[in-house]
């Protein structure tokens, strides 16, 4: 059992909490039951699994099947899982995995989210798990946006983060012009819009547009819009968080794609 928190795995370990030494290093974490169990549900590659031996005892059959899916496997003390968690009560085990910024390809088909600068991870893990269970087709993130391996965004994607297929664009724009190339059309929101969010055609192959939680979308990116929507509110609030801005449209889209 690991119990020095001197231990080279540990302090490698301990460094993925920063984004520098993930993208250094290659490797994200997986940090608790729930998302472990997801990564084994779908057969995605461990790297190290690290768990203490009353998780081990409790969960036998989901350890067994992440010895199947790990290069290494650690059990550890209490102490050496509270380190190299990053979350304040871990529940017993930490893995890292293989970072790969392309997820799956993204299809040019169905529903498309476009995310450009959104920095906030929980926003960005909450519309994750709002896309997968509104059927969307998967998602591109700009580059300068909150890393979709960031811990904050695994956890706040409740495990739908191995489900939906992601991709980090370098350039959002010449992404966008091969949807609309594609037969996509480009919807964006703006507060100036007289067309609502639920007057759009979601039938069709679409591509949302949705971008900086204060600043909005870029002039360069709202231009490829084919339609811009508005989500009506309260004259005293002046716009949505969002991820509650995403779920609204892709619902909208999930409600008339199966009135047909």
């Amino acid at each position: 059992m690991l119990t020095s928190l001197q231990n080279p795995l540990v302090k490698q370990i301990r460094k993925l909490h920063s984004a520098k030494e993930r993208h250094k290093q290659q490797l994200f974490l997986l940090e608790g039951t729930h998302l472990l169990e997801e990564a084994c549900a779908v057969n995605y590659p461990l790297a190290t699994v690290c768990c203490t031996p009353q998780w081990q005892t409790n969960h036998s059959i989901l350890w067994e099947q992440a010895i199947a899916r790990s290069e290494r496997v650690e059990i550890v003390s209490e102490e050496v899982l509270s380190a190299i968690a990053t979350t304040v009560q871990p529940d017993g085990v930490v893995a890292t995995a293989q970072r790969n910024p392309s997820f799956k390809e993204v299809p040019f088909t169905g529903i498309v989210l476009v995310l450009e600068t959104v920095q906030d991870p929980g926003n960005l893990g909450t519309i994750i798990r709002t896309a997968t269970a509104a059927s969307a087709s998967g998602l591109w993130l700009s580059a300068d946006s909150a890393d979709l391996d960031n811990p904050k965004v695994l956890r706040a994607s409740a495990g739908q983060w191995f489900r939906l297929p992601m991709t980090v664009s370098s350039d959002l724009k010449t992404t966008v012009q091969a949807a609309k190339q594609a037969g996509m059309q480009i919807v964006a929101t703006a507060p100036s819009a007289t067309l609502t969010y639920w007057q759009v055609d979601w039938s069709k192959p679409s591509l949302i547009l949705l971008g900086n939680e204060g600043a909005g979308l870029s002039a360069e990116l709202m231009t490829l819009a084919d339609l811009q929507v508005k989500i009506p509110t309260d004259p005293e609030v002046e716009s949505l968080n969002v991820a509650i801005s995403a779920a609204l449209m892709l619902y909208e889209a999930k409600r008339q794609r199966s009135l047909r």
